[in-house]
């Protein structure tokens, strides 16, 4: 309902939400399908000039709350501001201010890369360069074959294309690299730091972890839609103060008191140390290793992955009481 999509003032956040460095401020999200409710009080805050990593389970409310950010679906409830003005009201002049780059898209096949870029150009008040743009994304080998004969990697950067050619100051990325393999995918992160080093906002939905850790300035996991973690790709669920493990194969004669905690191991059998202080348990180690010349084999240290953060909070989230997650 159009009316229910009216911001109300005086809700969470105070003066700090008016805050000029704030592209999207969301307060008190919600969107229900009949009774299925897809965003349940939903907060969230991106600042201008990061990378934001939106991240979640399907079915999470990702796609909903995408959708309502850009102005192509009524919210039910709360507050909303992009770029300054509520999406349920875009004007054609907001509209000319945010860039979209679908997780898929068609283009007329006969066109050229050239000619697509040109035609969206004139749909902005105050586009970039046509050549420019071109350049920007690493097609200038290819501005005059046609879109058909394009590799998914190459069409991925008309994509990008068509959406800077407008000169943005924010960018909607989704799912930007789904089917690419791991060439392209590095290929396609290029082009994305290339837009942060432009000075635009990029709101990124992603399901690849890897992605969200490479590129995210800050990211946010969502859960039956709310945000249940929200952080930097250190910081996420406490990421930075979680206990490490040091793993190595035991050398010959190393003293039982510099493995305690550890499970029993044997001569060149792996060793799994966790601790919260890896600089502190590794020296000793180092030490003896160094004075006894046995060295210390295999040596890794692992901090828990993003994944294993991710997993985490996610699972946390489903498996919190109802009366917690409302």
């Amino acid at each position: 309902m159009r009316d229910a999509a009216v911001t109300t003032a005086g809700r969470a956040g105070g003066a700090e939400d008016d805050l000029p460095d704030q592209a999207i401020r969301v307060r008190g999200l919600r969107k229900s399908y009949g009774r299925v409710e897809a965003v349940r009080g939903l907060d969230l805050t991106v600042r201008r000039g990061e990378v934001f990593a939106f991240l979640g389970p399907n079915g999470a409310g990702k796609t909903t709350t995408v959708e309502i950010l850009e102005g192509h679906r009524h919210r039910d409830g709360g507050e909303v501001s992009v770029l300054g003005t509520d999406p349920a009201r875009a004007t054609p002049d907001w509209r000319a201010r945010v860039g979209l780059v679908l997780q898929t898209s068609r283009m007329p096949p006969e066109l050229t890369v050239r000619e697509l870029v040109a035609r969206h150009a004139g749909f902005h008040p105050a586009p970039r360069g046509i050549d420019e743009t071109i350049e920007l994304i690493g097609l200038a080998a290819q501005r005059d074959r046609r879109a058909g004969r394009l590799s998914g990697g190459q069409q991925r950067r008309l994509d990008v294309a068509l959406a800077l050619v407008g000169d943005p100051e924010l960018v909607f990325l989704d799912e930007p690299t789904t089917g690419f393999d791991p060439a392209a995918r590095r290929q396609a992160w290029s082009m994305i730091e290339t837009v942060r080093e432009l000075g635009k906002t990029v709101f990124l939905t992603t399901h690849y972890l890897d992605e969200a850790e490479a590129l995210a300035d800050r990211l946010a996991v969502v859960v039956d839609g709310r945000v249940v973690a929200l952080g930097t790709p250190a910081t996420l669920g406490g990421r930075e103060t979680m206990p490490c493990e040091i793993r190595f194969s035991r050398p010959e004669g190393m003293p039982p008191a510099l493995l305690d905690g550890a499970a029993p191991a044997g001569a060149g059998e792996t060793v799994v140390l966790r601790t919260p202080d890896p600089v502190g348990r590794l020296g000793p180690l180092l030490d003896w290793a160094r004075g006894s010349g046995a060295g210390l084999p295999g040596l890794e240290i692992r901090r828990p992955t993003l994944e294993d953060i991710y997993l985490a909070v996610t699972e946390a989230a489903r498996t919190a009481p109802a009366e917690e997650t409302r």
